[in-house]
């Protein structure tokens, strides 16, 4: 029978016995979680059949990931998933922060218009993957097997050996690529011994589930509230934001002595809330609990996510605190910026050294929310009276003074990686203004009817503002920049009014160019592009070429 809550009926999904006792592969995901799920899709949205195996046959038990940022949204648009998880889910941009009773902090993720995609949405994960799951299970290249437990993981020169557990019985697999999404306690990168390294925090959170029989406050003013030190929780702190179905979430620091066992324990959490519900006023609002957890904070990374075949993502390869969202978040564009890469090197139009760009360029980006989720834990939960003073400090000036609100740290919530220091890149020859840089992920805008990154091909994109120059720069076949459309690895010309948001937000002239990766991340841009300095900017970004000026 499926686990079942007040809102939500877990899926089974069919196992299917295997064909045969020694199969072959080109490619396999393990882990039908969000980040697994994503990559499959991709893959196939790419023409590779992959195979993605899970040791269960149901989406995740609770809530676990709940909110998903502009950035992954936009990749879920791309996956076919998006709309669907925007409808289901909560809509917000705005965040409170209080310091006992009194309001000292706030911020908008999307303070300007003209945005196709929200600052954040709220979804429970057992919906985003219920999703995920029905777009994979519709795409003919993904072959997913229910209750296929991976055993053992032998890396060769040429891929890796699998020993796969199934209820009819074991059979082995042999891939050439294998993508390693088993979560945080990933049985393959321990199986390996591979390394994960950083810091596991001395305090301990309780995540309540709860669905209320009445609204805190109106639907409209859907927001993210944080409280430090509040007069419900003294000493602690406490985090509340609106699920979808009716359901919210409420995080109470614990401290590193409570006793996990007891603190979940319902009438434990209810007499929390009620004492909560009480302070705010609350009083008449029924709740009932959905799923309850206590977590540690981890922020950890492996040194290497390639380990020659084997490509590690999401948490197996990196972990960080929930405060912030910058788990699930980080773990699918991991897929975003591998898939591409690896689907050019399945096809054979790219070197398998363009893989290493994917561990140089998530590291970064490991390390770059590492440090902000280690900064927001530090300051959450100050572990000397010298650390707690100057944190106390910082929240009774905030009130008043701007320069104290930049340093409120309540968890610096998920933003895309910015690829400045990738060696994919192509160096500006021109001068520019703006946030476009190379590296930069590519901003959306109204177009049209449309919008400007659903334009976008799933390859390489050239977006050309207003009368390009280079269309006649020779006499030559393929000198135009049309030509560049029937390469190898082709390049789509995409035309755009030199006027407008979105040429605004590109610092775009008449005959400006930018030439957009296939994970929609700025490779190069000039004010007069022509096809051979295009086809140098996509060498360089295939890992073929040092120097592409």
């Amino acid at each position: 029978m499926s686990p079942m809550l007040q809102t939500y009926v877990w899926p089974r999904y069919a196992h299917r016995p295997p064909q045969a006792p020694v199969q072959r592969a080109p490619l396999v995901v393990v882990g039908a979680g969000p980040v697994g799920l994503c990559a499959a899709i991709d893959a196939a949205l790419r023409g590779q059949s992959v195979v993605l195996l899970d040791e269960d046959d149901t989406v995740s038990i609770g809530s676990r990931g709940v909110c998903y940022a502009k950035r992954t949204l936009e990749i879920f648009d791309r996956l076919g998933v998006g709309e669907s998880v925007v409808a289901k889910g909560v809509t917000w941009n705005v965040g409170r922060t209080f310091h006992r009773e009194r309001e000292v902090f706030a911020f908008n993720l999307q303070p300007e218009a003209g945005h196709r995609r929200p600052g954040m949405v709220n979804l429970q994960q057992y919906h985003l993957e219920q999703r995920l799951v029905e777009r994979a299970q519709a795409l003919p290249g993904v072959d997913l097997r229910w209750r296929h437990k991976v055993l053992a993981v032998t890396p060769e020169a040429d891929g890796a050996w699998l020993d796969v557990e199934t209820p009819d019985g074991p059979y082995r697999l042999h891939c050439d690529w294998l993508v390693v999404a088993d979560g945080a306690k990933s049985p393959i990168r321990r199986s390996l011994g591979l390394d994960i390294e950083g810091r596991v925090f001395q305090d301990r959170f309780l995540i309540a589930d709860v669905v209320l029989d009445g609204e805190p406050y109106p639907a409209e003013r859907t927001e993210r509230r944080f409280w430090f030190d509040p007069p419900f929780h003294r000493g602690q702190s406490v985090l509340m934001h609106r699920e979808a179905d009716g359901v919210w979430r409420i995080d109470f620091q614990l401290g590193w002595d409570a006793d996990p066992e007891v603190e979940k324990q319902p009438e434990r959490v209810t007499e929390r809330l009620r004492h909560l519900f009480d302070t705010q006023g609350w009083s008449h609002i029924a709740c009932t609990l959905e799923w309850v957890s206590v977590y540690t904070f981890q922020c950890r990374r492996m040194a290497k996510f390639r380990h020659g075949r084997l490509l590690f993502v999401g948490d197996a390869a990196h972990q960080v605190s929930p405060f912030g969202a910058r788990g699930a978040n980080s773990g699918v564009q991991d897929t975003d910026n591998l898939m591409w890469k690896l689907d050019l090197v399945l096809r054979g139009l790219a070197p398998e050294a363009l893989l290493d760009s994917f561990d140089a360029e998530r590291t970064a980006a490991a390390d770059e929310n590492l440090l902000n989720s280690t900064r927001a834990t530090d300051f959450m939960t100050p572990k000397s009276h010298a650390s707690r003073v100057l944190r106390d400090a910082v929240l009774g000036l905030a009130a008043e003074h701007p320069f104290a609100r930049a340093l409120v740290n309540s968890g610096r919530l998920s933003v895309p990686a910015w690829l400045t220091g990738s060696p994919l890149n192509t160096s500006d020859e021109d001068a520019f203004a703006g946030w476009m840089v190379p590296g930069a992920p590519a901003d959306d805008a109204p177009l049209g009817r449309g919008w400007l990154l659903a334009q976008l091909p799933p390859g390489f994109a050239l977006l050309c503002f207003g009368d390009a120059a280079g269309d006649t720069a020779g006499e030559a076949p393929g000198s135009t920049l049309e030509a560049l459309a029937r390469d190898p690895v082709p390049v789509h010309v995409l035309r755009l009014p030199a006027q407008g948001l979105a040429a605004q937000r590109y610092d775009a002239q008449p005959g400006t160019a930018y030439l957009l990766r296939p994970d929609q991340h700025v490779a190069a841009r000039w004010r007069h592009p022509d096809a051979a300095r295009v086809r140098r900017a996509v060498a360089r970004a295939l890992a073929q070429e040092t120097d592409a000026r």
